[in-house]
């Protein structure tokens, strides 16, 4: 068991800064973290820095979940992504990335 968790965490790590792209083929950003579903033991969402500010609005940080992606390599494609995400703003002080 202590091999398969050790190939899991190499697997997991393997994903940091990673490019990721659109299904329609655009830069959308690089992974800066990747989020764990510990009970469930899997990967529960990735998130991204450095964001296409032509997708994602002001170039904020966004979450994806795993389930979105498409295909793992030398690159990250997702089979499904929003046209654009806007910064919904929350009092004066935050905004909050959601879908426009």
């Amino acid at each position: 068991a202590a091999s398969e968790e050790n190939s899991v965490d190499a697997e997991v790590t393997s994903f940091y800064n990673l490019p990721v792209y659109t299904p329609q083929g655009r830069y959308l950003g690089v992974v800066e973290e990747v989020v764990l579903d510990l009970p469930n033991r899997r990967v529960g969402s990735i998130l991204l820095a450095r964001t296409s500010p032509k997708i994602v609005e002001g170039g904020h940080k966004v979450a994806v979940p795993f389930r979105w992606i498409a295909a793992i390599g030398d690159i990250i494609v997702l089979n499904h992504f929003p046209d654009r995400v806007a910064a919904q703003k929350r009092g004066r002080e935050t905004e909050e990335p959601v879908a426009a």
